[in-house]
């Protein structure tokens, strides 16, 4: 099963729907042009379901294969969202809406499973049902989430989920995975030091929470450096460091900082959520000052199940002939994870060249990529549930 003769007939007409999302990004739940245009695209190639408003404003289309002897139920996914970035492309389709952007390759994303999806509707070639997920809010709304929550995988019987993201670096038709965790669970953190304000040349007479602050976060970074098991992953980075004044003659009342923790591991993640509070606390305490802790638990770990991983790399090797089985993980997250966590499954890079990285106002997706991911997605359902 290589890359499908129908994707490259199909090509022009998926790169243009690519296009067309990326002129035009959304950002989180608010997609909802995008969502009813892929709502729109789904019923023109007669899915069999389709339905908007899942988790908010997530589309789900289900495609019957012949016959459905076998009862199985593999769902597909896709993120549609864009981000709040300012696009530095040039590119003579390069976002209508300033401040927003395709960054991500979301875009790119939607248009492969959208490729797959008329395929799979024309083709019919498999023994049960393809639901095809179009997903709000991954870039950091937690959109898979409330998907989830919405009940979509008892409302359509989902009995394994893949997805699938494409990745700067990778050569374009290179597929990468790995068995276990693939990527981080990403928690987020606000402290608030609060000491005695006042005029900057009477330090004595203040409580200086600047430099509480800046304590608190040198000794923060001996979490991976002295806390944790070398073998073990770990990131904590304070990303912000706020006061209440711009003056230069004013010591704050108060220290705002706001960071990120990234682990692999769920015992590892629950000891550095303790240490983080007892670390801010403590640091604080011994200087005369206070901080109040507040660790929000985020995206968990992307974790493939094994005997998953293996039916997605074969599908990847049958379609390029390369795929690499044992990729390093990655601490950035990703809200596929919460899919995992209700289903068995996998999640699969697919390269996109050498192109800036994503996140990046130079980014872009590779329109050459689109064969390789819409055979992968299709071949998901053809290989797993194949024709009687």
């Amino acid at each position: 099963m290589p890359v499908k003769n129908r994707f490259a007939e199909l090509l022009p007409e998926i790169t243009a729907w690519r296009r067309d999302l990326h002129e035009n990004p959304e950002l989180l739940f608010e997609v909802h042009r995008t969502a009813g245009k892929v709502a729109d695209l789904l019923r023109g190639f007669g899915c069999d379901e389709v339905v908007e408003g899942i988790g908010q404003t997530g589309v789900v289309g289900v495609i019957r294969g012949r016959t459905d002897t076998k009862g199985r139920v593999i769902g597909l996914r896709a993120d549609m969202d864009a981000l709040p970035i300012i696009e530095q492309t040039g590119l003579p389709y390069a976002s209508k809406t300033q401040g927003k952007m395709h960054a991500c390759g979301h875009d790119g994303h939607t248009a492969m499973l959208l490729g797959a999806a008329k395929y799979l509707a024309e083709t019919r070639n498999f023994d049960g049902t393809a639901v095809v997920i179009f997903q709000p809010a991954e870039e950091g709304g937690g959109g898979g989430r409330e998907m989830v929550k919405d009940g979509m995988m008892e409302r359509w019987g989902i009995q394994e989920v893949y997805g699938m993201h494409n990745m700067p670096g990778i050569p374009v038709g290179t597929f990468a995975i790995r068995e276990g965790a693939m990527m981080a669970a990403a928690d987020q953190f606000d402290v608030i030091v609060t000491g005695k304000g006042g005029h900057a040349a009477k330090p004595h007479d203040c409580i200086d929470t600047t430099l509480v602050a800046a304590h608190i976060v040198l000794a923060l970074q001996s979490i991976a450096s002295r806390n944790v098991d070398p073998l073990k992953q770990v990131v904590v980075s304070v990303c912000t460091f706020r006061t209440e004044s711009e003056a230069y003659n004013v010591i704050p009342q108060t220290v705002h900082l706001k960071g990120t923790v990234r682990t692999m591991d769920h015992g590892v993640q629950d000891f550095v959520e303790a240490r983080v509070k007892t670390i801010c606390e403590a640091t604080a305490l011994a200087f005369g000052a206070t901080a109040s802790v507040d660790y929000r638990r985020g995206y968990p770990v992307t974790m493939n199940t094994p005997a998953n991983t293996g039916f997605a790399a074969e599908v990847a090797r049958a379609v390029s002939g390369k795929v690499d089985t044992d990729t390093a993980p990655l601490m950035g997250a990703e809200d596929f994870s919460f899919m995992l966590n209700e289903r068995p499954g996998a999640y699969i890079f697919l390269g996109n060249g050498d192109t800036a990285m994503v996140h990046h106002p130079a980014y872009n997706f590779d329109d050459n990529a689109i064969p390789f991911g819409s055979s992968w997605y299709a071949g998901m359902v053809e290989t797993r549930m194949p024709a009687a």
